[in-house]
């Protein structure tokens, strides 16, 4: 009995930590990203930042299921799509072409990270009831990953437009039922 009460329990405890798990997975990743990208290795830090969407959409679909949702759980995501969707696609970004604008290039690439925070700050004290408000961050950002493909083909100012379009979104009061 002792040795099933053991494996019981510690099958109780990883459980519970399987949402985190995956939560820090998608801050691990999108972390490498970022290092990824600050060396140049920009088509990996765009993987990267695709990986750590699927994470990211899996932990709050595994914390619903197992409910094992928590307030510890809601805030550490937060601070990993940050990282993820926030830092690390403006980096990317930034690397492969707003850095030729000089001071706006920095200017929007800050402007969509600060975007991505309020975004986030604004849903953990909101009451969603089945709906977000403002563009969520992990679609800006799979979208603003997604452009650094078109660098090629389209002219350079066309990024800062998509950069700043997409900050406004997130930040804006429209809804969309979550799905």
């Amino acid at each position: 009995m002792f040795l099933s009460d053991v494996v019981d329990h510690t099958i109780k405890k990883l459980k519970a930590q399987m949402a985190n798990v995956l939560t820090f997975t998608n801050l691990g990743l999108g972390g490498f990203a970022i290092i990824a990208g600050t060396n140049g290795q920009l088509h990996l830090s765009l993987l990267l930042i695709f990986i750590a969407a699927m994470t990211d959409r899996f932990d709050g679909m595994v914390a619903r299921k197992l409910q094992i949702e928590s307030e510890l759980g809601k805030q550490l995501d937060s601070i990993s799509d940050i990282i993820s969707f926030g830092v690390a696609p403006a980096l990317l970004l930034y690397q492969g072409i707003l850095n030729l604008f000089g001071f706006p290039g920095v200017f929007f690439t800050i402007f969509y990270i600060g975007c991505g925070a309020f975004r986030l700050a604004r849903f953990n004290i909101s009451d969603n009831n089945g709906f977000f408000t403002g563009l969520p961050i992990t679609a800006a950002g799979c979208l603003l990953t997604l452009s650094y493909l078109a660098i090629p083909y389209l002219p350079p100012f066309s990024f800062l437009f998509i950069t700043l379009v997409l900050s406004l979104l997130m930040i804006s009061t429209f809804t969309l039922k979550k799905v």
